[in-house]
């Protein structure tokens, strides 16, 4: 170890770095037609192009060079896109922020990674019967080096506008500094949550479940406060009656709790 405290590595950091996780958005559509168009909504809007946009947005705050994009739009719906990435030298290392803090803006990070990649699937789906449709992406960042991919949770976050987060992160494998000592993981983390701008855990309830021994590290987010209006596609809380409204309100509540707590739920009135 240096005398400022940092690691000398025998070689490049073999790190594996990995960010997984799921965003979900839920809506109410009253008829079969505003189920389609809501699934239809959903797929232009999370069409492969918006998301590569997104994902090379991610590159650039990870600090990484785009190799090579794989994007497809399925029938009926859903897109996939992965992009592998590249690593440039590292201009100064005292540069790269390895604190328990949230990540910073696109232009804050000077390095690079290689032996990398970023991908994104999507999954639109519709209730048949109570009119809930919910939204899934699911999004993985891994990356090889000293950056965490745990920098781009932020942007990522604000850009999906979900209504819950389910995040994984995980370090694997071992580097090795010049005395041959294995190193398990190269920076501090007590959560994910550390890692995310004020806002965001305003914004959300948080729910960690974290096994440190083994570097990984789980949480999950849903919103505090929620606004009906926002949750009706093609209808508005005007043209639904009182007792439509809360029932309405009762299944998107119990929707998102069971995807929040991962476990179905008894309906409300039979409880």
């Amino acid at each position: 170890m240096s005398s400022n405290g940092k690691i000398t590595l025998q070689g490049f950091n073999n790190l594996t770095k990995s960010l997984s996780f799921c965003i979900y958005d839920v809506c109410y559509a009253q008829t079969a037609e505003q189920k389609a168009e809501y699934i239809e909504y959903i797929d232009e809007q999370y069409n492969a192009d918006r998301l590569t946009e997104i994902l090379s947005e991610v590159c650039d705050i990870i600090g990484a060079n785009i190799l090579n994009v794989a994007r497809q739009d399925y029938e009926p719906q859903g897109a996939s896109v992965t992009i592998l990435v590249a690593e440039e030298a590292l201009k100064d290392s005292d540069d790269v922020d390895k604190t328990e803090q949230p990540g910073p803006l696109p232009d804050s990070v000077v390095a690079h990674l290689d032996k990398s990649h970023i991908c994104v699937h999507t999954y639109p789906e519709s209730h048949p019967d109570d009119g809930i449709c919910t939204f899934r992406a699911d999004i993985e960042v891994s990356t090889c080096g000293i950056i965490s991919p745990l920098k781009a949770l932020n942007y990522l976050i604000h850009k999906l506008e979900s209504d819950i987060v389910t995040i994984d992160y995980r370090v694997r494998g071992f580097t090795r500094d010049v005395k041959g000592v294995k190193h398990y993981i190269d920076h501090d983390i007590n959560s994910i949550q550390n890692f995310m701008s004020q806002d965001i855990r305003e914004q959300y309830q948080m729910l960690d479940v974290n096994v440190y021994q083994e570097n990984i590290f789980h949480t999950k987010m849903m919103l505090n406060d929620y606004d009906l209006d926002q949750y009706l596609f093609g209808t508005t809380v005007n043209d639904l009656k009182d007792n439509e409204a809360e029932e309405v309100a009762e299944r998107l509540f119990k929707e998102m709790n069971e995807i929040f707590y991962g476990r179905n739920m008894p309906d409300m009135k039979s409880s």
